[in-house]
């Protein structure tokens, strides 16, 4: 276990205006200044020396595993390797997370509402998370509760109290309406042998358009730069010149884990060269790559997601000037290899994998081959199909819905159905934690009408979302390469069972919760009518799974697309 002097967090929210002017005082960790006392002695160094250590999107894999970078995963083995990196550190240490700690979680911790996600980020010793969008994924009084504490609605469910996290979330760009504070603290500051370090934490500010709108509801969500432009002259005139921000937004690079290839694209590259130079370091999150980018004398990491990956950031701190100087960064593996795990995160992992055990590993159906969600070239995955397809047979029944056509968000489907066993079940049985695992979000169906021009606009705004909708089988159209938004798709190709949809005719559709809201910035479902509700997506999913085994990969035929 990973032991931190735990600090006495004074936790608050701010007023917008007048954010820069509070700060959260911490003492320092207990490593901080060693044989220096607190910079007073005779042989005061010039500069102090602090590692940095970041995860971002661990999404509640606290039991995960993968092949990747030689073989990696688990909470355990994170702690184990997390205090084995800290040891070597020459100075003090802090462990921070870049956003999207819970949500969209495995069912080991998501049956317990990440509760154990919290506890195992206890015990590991996690300093910070900066909040991200699956964060509000069950709104704000939730996620207050991960912070504080507390039973929820449902109850204990494994069968004791929660007493929430012993880790600071900080939430800069987040503000309550109804107060017109911050939901969290906007940064906290930490105080190394003298050297004051700031770190600000934040979520993207489009996280509305990709959180169910009860998540997010009485919330406002600010531009990632003014909020943080807005904070820096408050600790510059503190004296604070060293600023780490830990964001919950990403990008892409085309490089490798320690590298930046041919450079950084998306909103956090622009994000980081709009920020004030005074900012040193960007911990980024949401894209799931890795990455260590340098944009304008700011450094740009991110460490992949569900733990695989961890960021060491060595950094010096100038006595005299208050400066951060990154020395070296580093994506490392959390390795099984060789690394005894942390036996008390071994046991909060096995009591908890023994609580879920039976719902876990029931078997729902059965698969022929792997079946994958990766798209092709026009968007559409086999996996998507398969989840349209058990959407449509849920809701087509008279009474149900009468719905003719399904719509499912590429967002929403969380990992491969595999036809390997990866537990007791045999090859080709489908478990409902690994139907869990697809979808995790626990919306419910909502079938609605829409016209045949309705329609037509919905998959227009795909192109203006990126974002390609999977559909059910029976519904077929075609979308041009090189037409503008707006006009990609020729309405005259889009079929239903073989025949031309109708512009004025009215058609039955499905759709998730989440879509059915306006997700994805799909504004054209909210205009539906004769709204009815349905199964929560997930029974869907498995009742499909049970009555059609075994099920095959989606043809991935239905999305054509044309020059």
């Amino acid at each position: 276990m990973v032991t931190h002097t735990r600090r006495a967090w004074v936790r608050y929210a701010l007023v917008p205006a007048v954010v820069a002017a509070a700060v959260v005082a911490a003492v320092a960790p207990a490593q901080a200044g060693k044989g220096d006392n607190n910079g007073r002695g005779k042989d005061r160094a010039p500069e102090v020396d602090l590692q940095i250590l970041a995860i971002n999107d661990f999404h509640g894999n606290i039991a995960s595993t993968s092949s990747s970078f030689g073989g990696v995963g688990r909470a355990d083995y994170l702690a184990a390797n997390i205090a084995a990196t800290e040891a070597a550190a020459p100075g003090a240490s802090i462990f921070v997370s870049a956003g999207d700690l819970i949500g969209a979680s495995p069912l080991i911790s998501a049956l317990f509402h990440d509760e154990p996600t919290i506890e195992a980020m206890n015990e590991i010793g996690l300093d910070i998370n900066a909040v991200g969008n699956h964060e509000f994924d069950e709104g704000k009084d939730e996620l207050l509760r991960m912070a504080y504490g507390g039973s929820h609605p449902d109850g204990d469910l494994d069968g004791d109290g929660f007493a929430g996290a012993e880790f600071e979330f900080l939430a800069a760009n987040v503000v309550d309406d109804a107060t017109g504070r911050t939901i969290f603290a906007p940064y906290t500051i930490e105080n190394y042998s003298g050297v004051r370090v700031a770190f600000i934490g934040m979520t993207l500010e489009g996280t509305p358009s990709i959180v169910t709108p009860s998540g997010v509801a009485g919330l406002t969500f600010q531009d990632e730069i003014d909020t943080v432009n807005a904070l820096v002259p408050d600790l510059r005139r503190r004296n604070i010149e060293a600023i780490v921000v830990l964001l919950h937004e990403g990008g892409a690079s085309d490089g490798g884990q320690n590298d930046c290839g041919t450079g950084l694209t998306g909103p956090i590259a622009d994000i980081t060269r709009g920020l004030d130079d005074a900012v040193d370091l960007v911990i980024a999150g949401h894209t799931n790559d890795e990455f260590v980018c340098e944009i304008d004398g700011k450094w740009v990491t991110m460490a992949d997601n569900a733990g695989r990956l961890y960021t060491d950031i060595d950094v010096k701190l100038n006595r005299v000037t208050k400066d951060m100087r990154v020395v070296a960064i580093n994506n490392l593996p959390n390795s099984q290899r060789d690394v005894t795990p942390d036996p008390v995160l071994t046991a909060l992992i096995d009591k908890y994998d023994d609580l879920s055990a039976p719902l876990a590993n029931a078997v729902v159906g059965t698969i022929t081959a792997d079946i994958s969600r990766s798209a092709n070239a026009a968007g559409e995955s086999a996996l998507g199909d398969v989840i349209a397809d058990a959407q449509l047979a849920a809701t087509a029944p008279a009474g149900f819905g009468d719905a003719v056509v399904a719509f499912m968000n590429p967002g929403g489907i969380r990992s491969d159905l595999v036809y390997a066993a990866s537990g007791a079940e045999a090859d080709g049985e489908v478990t409902y934690g690994e139907a869990f695992t697809v979808q995790p979000f626990g919306n419910s169906l909502v079938t609605m009408t829409l016209t045949g021009t309705q329609i037509d606009s919905l998959l227009e705004q795909q192109f203006e979302v990126s974002r390609v909708l999977q559909v059910s089988d029976g519904f077929t159209y075609e979308w041009s390469v090189g037409a503008p938004v707006g006009a990609k798709v020729d309405i005259a190709s889009i079929e239903l069972n073989g025949a031309p949809i109708d512009p004025d005719g009215s058609y039955r559709v499905t759709v998730n919760s989440f879509l059915a809201d306006g997700g994805d910035d799909f504004s054209v479902l909210v205009q539906g009518t004769d709204r009815l509700g349905g199964d929560v997506d997930l029974d869907a999913f498995t009742d499909y799974l049970g009555a059609n085994s075994p099920v095959a990969p989606g043809p991935m035929d239905r999305i054509v697309q044309i020059p």
